[in-house]
């Protein structure tokens, strides 16, 4: 599996070839050490310094390649996948080995930071809807436009409130997909994929 860097992404990591490669493997242990206490920005300050350049930039170069362990961590990918993800960076050969190096000497530490990490998705709490039709307008006297509008309440980590918007075909269409979902789900071959899974 390869990962797929964004172009946000691509640029704060573009700051990794300006810099030796000890500064590389430097940033690498300060993105480690975030990952487990948090972010100070006395060290962006300090690195910023020693190299002469913006704080913002050390920290998005540090950010960045904290970023790349993390999702290659997450997602477990192989040597071959990680060098062929970071080939479209454009990095020399030594810099994608000193990456190569970090990611290998610390990706098991990385998965168990992140399994340490409390997880709380929220979840449903209440739903409010309205339904709203316009009978007519000025240019047409009779039609009939009906919108529904609903307000899903979450609690979890952060209350929070999603409002939405939708004709009711869109909701049928919706209504159905999800019930042939729930269909399918009792099927003998998705429950024994789940048995599998557990």
């Amino acid at each position: 599996m390869l990962l797929v860097l964004s172009e946000e992404h691509k640029d704060h990591l573009g700051f990794l070839p300006k810099v030796p490669t000890a500064v590389v493997a430097e940033f690498g242990r300060i993105a480690l050490e975030f990952l487990r206490k948090g972010t100070s920005p006395k060290i962006y300050e300090g690195a910023a310094r020693k190299l002469c350049v913006p704080v913002d930039v050390v920290q998005h170069g540090v950010e960045g390649l904290m970023y790349l362990m993390l999702e290659s961590s997450k997602h477990m990918i192989s040597e071959v996948d990680f060098l062929d993800s970071v080939l479209v960076l454009g990095f020399n050969e030594d810099l994608n080995q000193t990456l190569l190096q970090l990611y290998l000497q610390h990706h098991s530490q990385i998965r168990s930071v992140v399994n340490q990490l409390p997880f709380n998705p929220p979840s449903y709490h209440n739903l409010e809807w309205r339904l709203d039709v316009q009978l007519a307008s000025r240019s047409l006297r009779q039609q009939l436009i009906p919108v529904l509008t609903v307000q899903l309440l979450l609690s979890g980590h952060s209350n929070s409130s999603q409002v939405l918007q939708t004709d009711p075909s869109t909701l049928l269409h919706l209504i159905s997909t999800l019930e042939t979902a729930l269909t399918a789900m009792k099927s003998s071959h998705a429950r024994r994929i789940l048995r599998n899974i557990k």
